[in-house]
């Protein structure tokens, strides 16, 4: 059997109308999971399970604020009636409304980073993990990013939400891990989706991105897709509580401040 076959597991995967969370759903059916595309606006979710199912793979479409309690247990409920398991969890939704220094930013700000950010992946895992434990196997993956380890002018609380995420799955690795169920944290570098376009739309920026990275050059979704099937596969059955960076050696080089 390969070390990376999906075949007959149910993966969940937020924020997966577009970007990261797009390629991680599509790397996955392809690798033989049923996938459950989700995300805000339930035309564009049906829109990327429509494509899985035209290329030949399981999906289906559940429309879901990551921020609402209850809205994220209809995200868990109806993936239950449908396929009546969650093998794979991966929570990739997230919110940055404020770009700026620490000084000015609002508590509303403050609230919706930390409600989708942490809140939603702590009641989202919550939901998940108990029927994962009584099979006794199960994978969560976050996806974080490298503003978890470093400071930021800009981004400051954005990286506040993401470092607590790695932290996050530390713990939930520990707690769960006598049920078989592994949890890791993925932390990308600048990656060339919507969500992050105000970075690599700026020249200058890009232009600093690029000259401190090892590649010297930004990621594209489909290069954080693979380490997802990795971690969701046996070839990643002995790995968890960890934080897995993929950002082209922009951590090994030289960082200025964003």
């Amino acid at each position: 059997m390969s070390l990376f076959d999906l075949t007959g597991k149910v993966a969940v995967i937020t924020g997966s109308s577009k970007g990261i969370g797009r390629a991680i759903a599509e790397r996955m059916a392809e690798h033989g999971a049923k996938v459950v595309i989700s995300s805000r606006k339930a035309e564009a979710c049906e829109a990327v399970a429509a494509g899985i199912r035209a290329n030949g793979g399981e999906a289906v479409a559940h429309a879901c604020n990551v921020s609402r309690k209850e809205e994220l247990k209809g995200l868990v409920e109806a993936t239950l009636a449908h396929w009546g398991r969650i093998d794979i969890l991966v929570c990739n939704a997230a919110a940055n409304p404020y770009y700026g220094p620490l000084a000015k930013i609002s508590d509303e700000a403050m609230e919706k980073t930390l409600a989708t950010n942490v809140k939603g992946v702590v009641w989202l895992a919550n939901l998940v993990l108990p029927q994962m434990a009584e099979r006794r196997d199960g994978v969560i993956i976050i996806i974080s990013s490298i503003g978890g380890f470093i400071g930021s002018d800009t981004l400051g609380f954005y990286n506040v939400s993401k470092a607590a995420e790695q932290s996050l799955a530390r713990s939930l690795a520990y707690e769960w891990g006598g049920k078989n169920i592994r949890v890791n944290c993925i932390a990308p570098g600048l990656v060339k989706t919507d969500f992050s376009r105000a970075l690599w739309e700026d020249p200058p920026l890009l232009a600093k991105r690029v000259a401190t990275s090892a590649l010297k050059r930004i990621g594209d979704a489909d290069e954080i897709a693979g380490t997802a099937v990795y971690l969701a596969a046996r070839a990643g059955a002995f790995v968890t509580g960890q934080t897995i960076v993929v950002d082209g050696g922009r951590l090994v080089g030289v960082l200025p401040p964003d």
